[in-house]
């Protein structure tokens, strides 16, 4: 039960303090379960992180459903799910209540703008702690180059690339490796 509450609150703080959305997010997220609670070991984490992106929805609600039931089960689940989406749920009904009037504000585009600039911060920090994390191995630093190159030229080239094809294309590099792997052994046997 303390648990449950735990992860209650600590998923409504990082609701109710992260703006930008899952990416944003995942900082925070390593923060609090991998280096202070320590519930999940950092390869539990970046597991955590690939499911949550690759499962349809939101990456938020994707990620507290995630480590809540692996620490607390369907409870943990439900209650980490509903307090990171609860402050949201709130900012945006009030904000729909006066929102012509809200958009209009000088000072609410500013915010917006200085937010914009953390969140790409949150986004960068998040993907180089995982960077940093990933073993260097041929075969991750070919990917990693192979992505960043195929991102860089899509941007330069203003072609729209789904990242749910970098996240298919790397998947599938992952089971051919796999495959290759079996196939040597097998062959040595």
């Amino acid at each position: 039960m303390k648990k449950t509450c735990d992860l209650f609150w600590t998923f409504l703080k990082i609701g109710a303090f992260t703006f930008g959305g899952g990416y944003a997010m995942v900082a925070l997220l390593e923060r609090e379960f991998v280096e202070e609670k320590q519930w999940v070991s950092r390869e539990e984490f970046l597991d955590m992180v690939a499911i949550a992106e690759s499962t349809p929805g939101p990456m938020a609600v994707n990620s507290a459903t995630y480590i809540g039931y692996k620490i607390e089960g369907v409870e943990g689940a439900v209650d980490s799910t509903l307090a990171v989406c609860l402050p949201s749920f709130v900012v945006i009904y009030l904000i729909s209540l006066v929102f012509d009037r809200f958009l209009q504000l000088s000072v609410v585009a500013s915010a917006f703008r200085g937010i914009q600039i953390c969140v790409i911060y949150l986004i960068l920090s998040a993907g180089l702690k995982m960077l940093k994390s990933l073993p260097r191995t041929p075969f991750n630093l070919i990917i990693v180059a192979g992505v960043v190159a195929a991102m860089v030229s899509c941007s330069v080239m203003a072609v729209s690339f789904s990242s749910l094809y970098y996240i298919l294309l790397c998947g599938a590099a992952g089971v051919l490796l796999s495959l290759l792997k079996k196939l040597r052994k097998g062959g040595r046997a």
